[in-house]
């Protein structure tokens, strides 16, 4: 495969995961500072930026704001716009491989947000957000439903598992910053889409170690950081058949094995204690793995990285 259609596919799937996520944070932190009389706004719209990369912000910090910045900027790839946007861009260099149905959803997508602020206006940012999350999940079906399993489909996916393990350690960052409260747990599980799956696992107990042990090592939930680094670790070794005799073929293997292994074998009263190092580490992951990646596969190109306001 041609190292730039492997590029785009694998950044299609980066940027609609990180597209969904951050509409799922937007969404559940909006409703958040809204319902409760408590809260703070500006600390926790500093808190929020902070998470997402943007520990500068030119401007007042509130709700407003979060929305223009993380929601509607197009010249921003880490914004909700912006990711979409990105990915329709990638899309239309490899539409040779990818299916028409993949193509359509992306295109119809991008031209739907030229009336984003007229919905977010009219109906409000949460319509907004659950909107981009349904387009979000039709992107994903399609990709399920009519690649075949080939390299193309694997580097999407890999694409896609790296970004939600990211996703996954910056939502968790939010945890530490409201204090470690039951609540907050409530709204981390909620803006993974993870609620429903939670109190049917744990039969309703809702306390740190379960929360954490949930999303940071259920097996069987797809967005918890094991089951992604694990589908990505797979992705990796069937893009690599031929590893050799001793241990694994490339670095990006090597980064991500040795995350998955670090978190499979601690307990969860040791995660909760570590919290902080364990997300600080599983940020550097993913960065590191981008770079191994973007080294081993797409020669001509610099990995692009998270930065403070901007993807670079």
């Amino acid at each position: 495969m041609l190292s730039r259609i492997a590029e785009s596919l694998y950044w299609i799937g980066r940027y609609v995961e990180r597209a969904e996520d951050t509409a799922r944070i937007l969404d559940v932190h909006l409703q958040r500072i809204l319902a409760d009389p408590w809260t703070n706004e500006e600390t926790a719209v500093r808190s929020l930026f902070g998470v997402m990369g943007m520990a500068v912000v030119e401007g007042p910090y509130t709700s407003g704001r979060v929305v223009d910045l993380l929601g509607l900027d197009q010249r921003n790839p880490s914004s909700v716009v912006g990711a979409l946007a990105a990915a329709r861009e990638n899309a239309r260099g490899c539409r040779e491989i990818i299916s028409s149905e993949m193509w359509e959803c992306l295109n119809a997508t991008y031209h739907g947000l030229s009336s984003v602020r007229r919905t977010v206006e009219q109906q409000g940012v949460h319509a907004f957000f659950r909107w981009v999350r349904d387009r979000c999940a039709v992107m994903a079906g399609l990709t399920d439903a009519t690649m075949s399993r080939d390299e193309g489909w694997k580097f999407l996916v890999l694409g896609r598992n790296v970004e939600r393990v990211d996703m996954t350690a910056r939502l968790l960052r939010t945890h530490e910053l409201a204090g470690g409260s039951i609540p907050s747990w409530l709204t981390l599980l909620r803006s993974s889409g993870a609620w429903e799956t939670f109190l049917r696992t744990y039969r309703g107990a809702l306390d740190d170690r379960h929360a954490a042990e949930f999303l940071l090592l259920d097996r069987l939930f797809p967005r918890s950081v094991f089951a992604a680094l694990s589908a990505a670790e797979s992705c990796l070794a069937d893009l690599e058949p031929d590893p050799g005799r001793a241990g694994v073929a490339t670095e990006a293997q090597r980064i991500v094995g040795r995350a998955r292994t670090g978190l499979e074998f601690r307990g969860a009263d040791e995660l909760i204690d570590d919290l902080g190092p364990v997300l600080t580490g599983l940020e550097r992951t993913c960065s590191q793995v981008n770079e191994a990646v973007s080294r081993r596969y797409f020669r001509q190109t610099s990995a692009v990285l998270w930065t403070s306001g901007a993807v670079a």
